[in-house]
């Protein structure tokens, strides 16, 4: 599969009270090809049972899910997973999960930390935060100088994360960003519609690069 274009990647408060599977259906229908299935909480039923209900949906559309940090669970689900620099070694998830799965890395600010995942087997590099972030406040800032060394670096799929718009984005995506993953920007929405609207709205940026 050919990682370009937009990363969704849920969020539990976002996506509460019945909103995340028709609003993940919306983003899928509005051409999502990668999700991420972020819920930092310790429920396992329902993080279980959500994940299978987003896998049986991504089938459906011809999408990619991915897991953040359970390494286990994404096993289980047959699925990719999304390690932060604390969350396990990226060699042991490639071992485990295969060669065929995505298997993304956090590399926050950090081309060393790119090499690294890269050499560990990682399917893509992850940098942020570009901007302020909703989900991550403080974490260290990325720069489009960042991007454009990776790119010409790496030989590595790179996404752009944290407090990303469709205003902000194409400069992202000229700078070398094959992927931009969007949590507000993207399920902030009224409804369903919205939804499908923006993913459609950011599909577009890519057909223009």
């Amino acid at each position: 599969m050919k990682l370009r274009g937009l990363y969704a990647i849920t969020d539990s408060q976002l996506l509460a009270d019945g909103r995340l599977l028709p609003y993940v259906e919306a983003a899928l229908r509005g051409g999502v090809r990668l999700l991420q299935y972020r819920d930092k909480s310790d429920d396992d039923a329902r993080r279980l049972r959500e994940a299978q209900a987003l896998l049986e949906l991504c089938t459906q559309y011809g999408a990619s899910l991915l897991i953040n940090d359970d390494l286990e669970l994404a096993a289980r689900l047959g699925v990719g997973v999304h390690l932060g620099l604390a969350d396990g070694s990226l060699s042991a998830a490639r071992a485990l999960l295969g060669p065929q799965a995505i298997i993304g890395a956090s590399c926050y600010a950090s081309l060393p930390l790119a090499e690294q995942a890269r050499a560990e087997g990682a399917s893509y590099a992850a940098f942020g935060r570009f901007f302020e972030s909703h989900t991550k406040p403080g974490a260290p800032a990325a720069t489009h100088e960042l991007l454009e060394q990776a790119r010409a670096r790496l030989k590595l799929p790179l996404v752009a994360i944290g407090g990303i718009t469709q205003e902000r984005a194409p400069a992202l995506i000229a700078s070398g960003a094959s992927l931009v993953a969007v949590v507000h920007a993207l399920f902030s929405a009224e409804d369903a519609d919205e939804v499908e609207q923006r993913a459609q709205a950011f599909g577009q940026l890519f057909a223009h690069h």
